[in-house]
C-alpha cells in the first residue's frame, strides 16, 4: 500500500510541473500588471523601477524556476494588485470556499445517493419518473440562473436569506468559520444549493443507473431464488457493487465542487478564492491566478489518491489482484 500511494505521488508531480507551466505560460501574456499597478501619471522611471522590483524583466524560465522554488515552501509571491503575498491571500479566501465546497458536496451525497436508491428500486413509481424529470431540469439549468432565481425568491422577495456575503464569522486561529454563527449558516444556504444541484441530480442519475445495472445481473437473482429479503438483496448485495463507480465520480464531482465555484462565489460575492482569481483576471495578477490553478491541480491528485485508497476498502477483487 505504502509503494502504491508512493507511486501515485510520483507520477502526480509530472502533472503538477505541466500544469504550473501552461498557467504560468499563458498568464504571461494576459494583460500589463505594471499598468494596473502604477496610475497614469506615472513616469518611465517608475514603470522601469516597478518592473525591475517585480523580475519582469528576466526570461519567462527564470521567473517560472522562482515561482516553483517559492512554491514548494508555500510561497507565491507577492499579489500585482494587492502588494501582499500570495500564500497569506489564499489561506484567507481557503475557508469560505472549502465549507461551501464541503457543504455542497454533503447536500449532494446525503441527498443524491438516497434518491438514487429510491429511483433504481421503484423505477415504475409516479414519484420516481417525477423526481427524474426534476434532475432534468437540474442538470440542464445554467448554475447562474439557478443562483439568480434563488436570490430573487429567497431573498428579494420573501427576504429569508442574505443574497450576498458570507455572513459573520469566528475566528479559529487562522480559520474563519461562518458555521458558529446564525448569520453565517444563513448566508451558506443559498450559494450551498446552487452548487450542489447539478452534482445532486448527476449522482442521482448515476446511482440510479448503477442501481439498475446491478439487479440485473445473474448473482442477483440466484439471490432472489435463495428467498433472500427485498431489503438484504438491495441493501447488502446490490448497493455494495454499485459504490465503486458511485466513488469515481462522488471524487471527482468534490473536486469539480472546489475548482469550478468560481461562478457561485462570483454570483453571491462570497469571499472564497474563486472570487479572488476572478478578481485577479481582471487586474492580469499573474502570481494569483497560477498559484490558484497549482493548487485546484494538487486538490484533483489528492482527491484521485484518496478515491484509489476508497477502491481497496470497498471492491476485494482490487485487493486480490494485488
Amino acid at each position: 500500500m505504502v509503494a502504491f500511494v508512493i507511486s501515485r505521488l510520483l507520477q502526480a508531480l509530472p502533472v503538477l510541473l505541466v500544469v504550473a507551466l501552461i498557467s504560468f505560460a499563458l498568464f504571461t501574456f494576459v494583460g500589463d500588471p505594471v499598468a494596473a499597478m502604477l496610475s497614469q501619471d506615472a513616469s518611465a522611471a517608475d514603470r522601469e523601477n516597478l518592473v525591475r522590483l517585480l523580475g519582469l524583466d528576466q526570461p519567462w524560465y527564470v521567473q517560472f524556476w522562482k515561482f516553483i522554488s517559492n512554491a514548494v515552501q508555500g510561497e507565491f509571491g507577492l499579489s500585482y494588485r494587492l502588494s501582499r503575498p500570495v500564500s497569506s491571500l489564499i489561506a484567507e479566501r481557503a475557508p469560505a470556499t472549502l465549507e461551501l465546497a464541503f457543504c455542497a458536496a454533503a447536500m449532494t451525497l446525503c441527498i443524491g445517493v438516497p434518491l438514487g436508491i429510491f429511483t433504481g428500486i421503484y423505477k415504475d413509481s409516479w414519484i420516481s419518473r417525477l423526481l427524474l424529470t426534476v434532475s432534468l431540469v437540474g442538470v440542464s439549468l445554467p448554475i447562474f440562473v439557478l443562483g439568480m432565481l434563488l436570490i430573487l425568491v429567497f431573498a428579494v422577495q420573501l427576504g429569508w436569506l442574505p443574497s450576498f456575503g458570507r455572513g459573520e464569522t469566528v475566528q479559529i486561529g487562522w480559520w474563519s468559520s461562518g458555521l458558529l454563527t446564525a448569520s453565517g449558516l444563513k448566508a451558506l444556504i443559498l450559494p450551498a444549493i446552487t452548487l450542489a444541484v447539478f452534482q445532486l441530480t448527476l449522482i442521482t442519475r448515476l446511482v440510479r443507473a448503477e442501481m439498475l445495472e446491478v439487479l440485473r445481473t445473474d448473482y442477483i437473482k440466484f439471490a432472489r431464488a435463495r428467498g433472500l429479503s427485498n431489503r438484504s438483496i438491495n441493501f447488502g448485495h446490490a448497493l455494495k457493487n454499485t459504490l465503486v463507480p458511485v466513488i469515481t465520480i462522488a471524487g471527482l464531482q468534490l473536486g469539480g465542487i472546489i475548482a469550478f465555484a468560481i461562478v457561485t462565489e462570483t454570483v453571491f460575492q462570497w469571499p472564497g478564492m474563486g472570487f479572488l482569481f476572478i478578481q485577479s483576471v481582471g487586474a492580469a495578477d499573474i502570481p494569483v491566478m497560477a498559484a490558484y490553478l497549482l493548487l485546484i491541480s494538487l486538490v484533483f491528485v489528492v482527491i484521485n489518491l484518496a478515491v484509489d485508497l476508497l477502491y481497496y476498502a470497498v471492491d476485494p477483487r482490487l485487493r486480490a489482484q494485488r
